[in-house]
């Protein structure tokens, strides 16, 4: 893990890093503020010395029962440098009230469907995304299935069936056999 990659955010954009913690494991994260999340995914991936070329995944946290105090939500981005052989752990906090970060698929075209996926399943939004929308849910899906006030036998109102033409190589193709 890349305590080094921490170091040298906190070198160059002071204000960035809220926090910095240690898991259980002694794997090093860091917490940035929502603002300071584009320009610090940028500083990763462009500066030579950390190389954060490897996006690796977003997943979220939904922290309601967990502290009270702190923020409902806690998104989480991974990044890998092959030349450094180490991996980038940052969180960035979010509000119950409005739920939002700003999105890094200008930095990382990776980003994009897990950005989806993040919204899709958690109910956060990515501020300038070029196409939020659910990946896979159904677009009549009420509510946002991993969160934890979700109710555990809610049921969804039903749809009927979409139309395939054909059933092996699905919507979209040309027909010509």
């Amino acid at each position: 893990m890349s305590a080094f990659a921490l170091d040298r955010i906190a070198e160059r954009l002071p204000q960035a890093l809220a926090e910095r913690t240690v898991d259980r494991t002694g794997a090093p994260w860091g917490v940035v503020r929502a603002d300071a999340l584009v320009p610090v995914m940028q500083l990763a991936k462009s500066d030579p010395d950390l190389s954060f070329k490897l996006f690796v995944s977003i997943d979220a946290v939904d922290r309601l029962h967990l502290a009270p105090s702190t923020p409902r939500f806690e998104v989480v981005y991974f990044a890998y440098s092959v030349s450094r052989n180490e991996h980038l752990r940052l969180k960035v906090r979010v509000g119950e009230e409005r739920p939002e970060v700003p999105s890094v698929v200008s930095v990382y075209q990776g980003a994009n469907w897990w950005e989806r996926f993040v919204w899709d399943f958690y109910g956060i939004r990515f501020l300038g995304h070029p196409d939020l929308r659910r990946i896979l849910m159904y677009e009549e899906f009420k509510g946002h299935p991993l969160r934890k006030d979700y109710p555990l036998r809610g049921r969804q109102p039903l749809i009927p069936e979409r139309p395939i033409e054909d059933i092996f190589r699905g919507p979209g193709t040309s027909g010509v056999a």
